[in-house]
């Protein structure tokens, strides 16, 4: 494993690498709030299997900066998805797998659909992660809401605060509760909290749990994406999508997989939570290999 650092679009992106050079290339999207380390176990796994894997920080995260301090620090899913691709074009990677849940899922989802030309198959965390931010002030059940306190403490000054100054106990709380059955230990969270002292994590959070609900503005330089994300594409690709029974954000959606028009298998990770590729390394890792598999059938 070797940690890099290449210019793509408006950032300066850190990356992890794993595997040989000319290996077959595949892309894991960490979630919020994780990091990279959520692949410590399945990377290797992928490159004992040929290839090539790519892990980048995504933006407001670990040694990840943006270029200019001019750049808004959105955190909108548009901004998301032209940071992979931007990623892609750097590396010279015409085509790859992509794998990745929540923040991290919504990218690969977003490339899945916009440019499918440049993905060989895709893995998504709880599915179809495209928001759709029309529909974004729809009451859900009380049971979700209840679990979606977050957001909606982000969209205050008292979140922001609370992000800012007790952001630790925040991601902690949020690690415990949306993993129940993952008994992580303080040496993971630890390893991992010095990725979220980045010094642009709380705009770019606070700003996507707004963006999200249609509360602030986007960066009018991917206002073009975000167009065509309105409109809600379909995803061709060949694609796996994941959910864990145990997450309480999302223990079921396969009622999605009406988006995916291409190849697609459903699956569950029995007594998962959200983090699904740190706490199922080797069940992700085959999900990857698998949607490969499914992509040359």
């Amino acid at each position: 494993m070797t940690e890099n650092m290449i210019d793509a679009g408006v950032l300066r992106v850190a990356y992890r690498e794993f595997g040989p050079a000319d290996g077959w290339p595949v892309i894991l999207g960490h979630g919020f709030p994780y990091d990279v380390r959520a692949y410590r176990q399945s990377a290797p796994i992928l490159a004992d299997a040929g290839a090539r894997v790519i892990v980048p920080w995504l933006r407001g995260y670990g040694p990840t900066r943006f270029l200019s301090g001019d750049t808004p620090r959105s955190g909108e899913q548009a901004a998301l998805g032209a940071d992979l691709k931007a990623l892609m074009d750097a590396l010279e990677i015409e085509r790859a797998v992509l794998a990745g849940y929540d923040w991290g899922g919504r990218a690969c989802c977003i490339v899945a659909a916009l440019w499918p030309e440049r993905v060989t198959a895709l893995v998504s965390g709880n599915s179809y992660n495209i928001q759709h931010i029309a529909r974004a002030m729809e009451p859900g059940p009380a049971w979700l809401e209840a679990q979606l306190w977050y957001q909606y403490y982000f969209h205050s000054d008292r979140g922001r605060r609370g992000l800012e100054e007790n952001r630790r106990d925040v991601i902690r709380y949020l690690w415990r509760t949306w993993s129940p059955t993952w008994y992580f230990g303080d040496p993971a969270f630890q390893a991992s909290a010095p990725s979220f002292d980045n010094p642009d994590f709380v705009d770019v959070v606070i700003h996507s749990y707004r963006h999200r609900y249609g509360l602030v503005d986007g960066d009018p330089a991917v206002a073009d994406i975000e167009a065509q994300l309105a409109k809600q594409p379909d995803i061709g690709v060949p694609a796996i999508t994941i959910d864990g029974t145990a997450d309480p954000l999302a223990a079921d959606t396969s009622a999605h997989a009406p988006k995916f028009t291409g190849p697609h298998e459903h699956r569950f990770f029995d007594n998962a939570g959200h983090n699904l590729p740190q706490e199922r390394p080797s069940d992700w890792a085959t999900a990857v290999l698998d949607a490969r598999a499914m992509a040359s059938a």
